[in-house]
């Protein structure tokens, strides 16, 4: 093994550590430090100088974009006339490895000022920040994974997952789904795929519907017509199942004689399906999970109204 290598391996080693040792440190601040973020009346500051700074942007980003507003403030800029975009009813966050950063202690007066509570991350719960704060996530005292513990390293994994996992719970608690998501990213690629409705793409002339009664040949020629899937629908019109090409492989293998079957004696039911308002992403990670093709699309009323195939999908870049 190279000692590069080896190298990597210790510091993974070490921030592995530092992960397993934070979250059992604040298993009763991390819920206390939820509810107050999210209870937030206005948005959430999240503030932090050099390399927890750069975490702390990020994290101000997550948040913004699962539903929870969020804003970095630098809190050397705070301290110059950026402080101006905090309001009361505001919460912050402030991220600092010692808690005694000399730009962030000048920001604490203007916090209190405006009676804006905070939730900080912090190594030493008796820093000025610890102290300050409302509530503390803190951090282990441990060395970093630089060789000489000096560079911000460990510790910045430490705050960057906290600050993850933070986000995430408010996601929860705020009911923030994917089409809200879809809302706030609607650009490029991703926003394709989280825009796009499974009724944009969905085949919904001529449709393969046929009685449960029809004989397996006719129903097989049928499949053949149309990509490999046909459907068997009530007298009214509702879904009862359906038939595809992989249940034909499966059916000859086991029997040796099927032009007597119907197609009630061999199709799929309860068949997985999709709504055509549902995201297509998510039509999507149903056929890859359970390695269909693809699905039937029907209405609140179990009735038919299109087909939506993997293949259509892909092409599109999903």
């Amino acid at each position: 093994m190279s000692d590069v290598f080896r190298e990597a391996e210790r510091v993974f080693d070490i921030e592995v550590k530092w992960l397993e040792t934070t979250l059992p440190l604040n298993r009763e601040s991390f819920p206390e430090a939820v509810e107050l973020l999210h209870g937030s009346k206005g948005k959430i500051i999240v503030c932090g100088m050099g390399k927890s700074g750069l975490v702390a942007r990020k994290i101000a980003a997550t948040m913004t974009s699962t539903g929870t507003p969020s804003y970095f403030l630098h809190p050397a800029d705070g301290i110059h006339g950026d402080a101006g975009i905090l309001a009361r009813g505001d919460t912050a966050l402030v991220l600092s490895k010692s808690g005694d950063t000399a730009e962030i202690a000048a920001l604490l007066p203007v916090l209190r000022s405006l009676d804006i509570p905070v939730v900080a991350m912090v190594t030493n719960e008796n820093s000025l920040l610890g102290r300050f704060a409302d509530v503390v996530l803190k951090l282990p005292v441990m060395k970093e994974a630089c060789p000489y513990n000096l560079a911000p390293t460990a510790s910045t994994t430490a705050m960057m997952t906290l600050g993850d996992a933070l986000a995430m719970a408010m996601l929860n608690l705020s009911g923030f789904t994917p089409e809200d998501f879809a809302e706030v990213h609607p650009g490029g690629s991703l926003g394709r795929k989280l825009l796009m409705k499974v009724s944009d793409v969905m085949v919904t002339r001529n449709l393969p519907l046929l009685s449960p009664d029809t004989l397996l040949p006719r129903a097989i020629e049928v499949m053949t017509e149309h990509r490999g899937l046909c459907m068997a629908v009530s007298g009214t019109g509702q879904l009862e199942g359906i038939f595809v090409y992989g249940d034909l492989g499966r059916l000859m293998k086991d029997r040796a004689n099927i032009a007597e079957l119907s197609l009630g004696d061999v199709m799929i039911k309860n068949p997985a399906t999709a709504r055509g308002d549902g995201l297509l992403a998510l039509a999507v990670q149903t056929m890859e999970e359970r390695g269909i093709t693809s699905l039937v699309v029907i209405n609140e009323n179990s009735l038919p109204q299109g087909i939506v195939y993997l293949h259509d999908a892909l092409a599109l870049g999903f």
